[in-house]
C-alpha cells in the first residue's frame, strides 16, 4: 500500500513538473514569435488577423495544425494583396486566435466568428479562400453568411465523411481530462518528434518550400492551447463533412477547387467529386503536389485565386 500510494505521488509530481516545462517551453516559443497582426474581440473569443492592400477583399482561412503563415507566405496572399485586400485570420484556437471551451468550435459556429469579423472590418463580399479543414469553414460561412461572399476558393478540401485513422487519434487527444494531461506532458514532446514526418508528408511528394522552412513558426503548432484546437478539429473531421454534405448542391456563388494529384493527407477525389456536385466553374487537379498546394504550385493557385476575383 505504501509503495502504491509512493508510486502515485512521484508519478503526480512528474506530471506537474513535466506540464510546467511544456508551459515554460510554449510561452518562450510565443516570446520568440510574436503577433503578427492585430485582433479583433468577438464576444468570448479573441480573433487574431493579418491584412495587407486595399479594394475588393481576398480572405485566407488555413487548415488543421496550422495558422494564418502558412498563407501569408505564399504566392497567392502576395497576389491578392497586390490586386485588392487580403486578410488572413487564425482560426479560434490557433495561432494567437483564442477557443474558449464552453463552445463545440464545429465549422459553423467558427464561420460565424469569421463572419463578425469581416462585418466589423466592412470585408463583404469577400472571395474566401479555405485550405484543408478551412475548407469547412470556408463552405460553412457562404452557407450561413452568403451575402459576405463572393466567391470561393477550395485548396485540397475534405469535404466527404471518409473514415480517417487521424480521426480516431485525435479524438483520444480530444478527450476531457485525459486530453488535458497530454496536452500538457506527452503530446507536445511526440509531436516534436514526428513533426519533421508530419510536415514532410503534408508537402510530399514535393519538398518544403524555401519560405515556408524558413519562416513558418512551426514550433507554435505544439503549445498545448493550439493542440487542444488541433485534436478537436481533428476529431470532428468525419461528423462535420457530412453535417455540410446538404449544403453543397445550394451553394450559388462562383467556386473554384483545386488539389495535388498526389495528396497523401487529402486525396483529390474530394475535390473531383465536390467539382461535379456544385458544377463548379473551375477544377484543377495538379499533377505531381500533394496537400500543401499554396506552396507546392504557387503560380497555379494564385492564378486559381485571381480567377476567382
Amino acid at each position: 500500500m505504501n509503495e502504491l500510494l509512493s508510486f502515485a505521488v512521484l508519478t503526480a509530481l512528474i506530471t506537474v513538473v513535466l506540464a510546467l516545462l511544456v508551459y515554460a517551453t510554449a510561452k518562450a516559443v510565443e516570446y520568440r514569435n510574436p503577433p503578427v497582426g492585430k485582433f479583433l474581440e468577438i464576444d468570448d473569443t479573441r480573433l487574431h488577423y493579418f491584412e495587407r492592400g486595399s479594394g475588393a477583399p481576398v480572405v485566407f482561412l488555413h487548415g488543421n495544425a496550422t495558422m494564418l503563415q502558412d498563407l501569408t507566405l505564399s504566392e497567392a496572399f502576395g497576389a491578392a494583396a497586390k490586386r485588392g485586400r487580403a486578410i488572413a485570420f487564425d482560426r479560434p484556437g490557433f495561432g494567437y486566435s483564442t477557443r474558449p471551451p464552453a463552445r463545440s468550435w464545429t465549422p459553423s459556429e467558427q464561420a460565424d466568428v469569421i463572419a463578425e469579423a469581416l462585418r466589423r472590418l466592412n470585408c463583404g463580399p469577400a472571395e474566401i479562400v479555405g485550405h484543408s479543414w478551412g475548407t469547412l469553414v470556408a463552405v460553412s460561412l457562404a452557407e450561413r453568411h452568403p451575402a459576405l461572399v463572393r466567391s470561393l476558393v477550395l485548396l485540397s478540401g475534405y469535404f466527404y465523411p471518409a473514415p480517417r485513422v487521424d480521426a480516431a487519434v485525435a479524438a483520444i487527444g480530444a478527450m476531457p481530462v485525459i486530453g488535458d494531461i497530454m496536452r500538457y506532458t506527452v503530446t507536445p514532446v511526440i509531436g516534436l518528434l514526428t513533426l519533421p514526418a508530419t510536415l514532410r508528408a503534408m508537402f510530399a511528394p514535393c519538398p518544403m518550400s524555401d519560405r515556408f522552412r524558413r519562416e513558418f513558426p512551426r514550433l507554435l503548432m505544439l503549445r498545448p492551447w493550439q493542440l487542444r484546437a488541433s485534436l478537436g478539429d481533428g476529431a470532428m473531421m468525419r461528423q462535420a463533412a457530412a453535417a455540410l454534405q446538404p449544403s453543397y448542391r445550394v451553394l450559388r456563388m462562383p467556386i473554384s477547387i483545386a488539389a495535388g494529384r498526389e495528396d497523401r493527407i487529402v486525396a483529390p477525389w474530394h475535390s473531383e467529386k465536390l467539382h461535379q456536385e456544385v458544377q463548379a466553374g473551375h477544377l484543377e487537379i495538379i499533377p505531381g503536389t500533394g496537400h500543401m498546394v499554396q506552396h507546392s504550385a504557387p503560380e497555379k493557385v494564385a492564378a486559381t485565386v485571381t480567377r476567382a476575383e
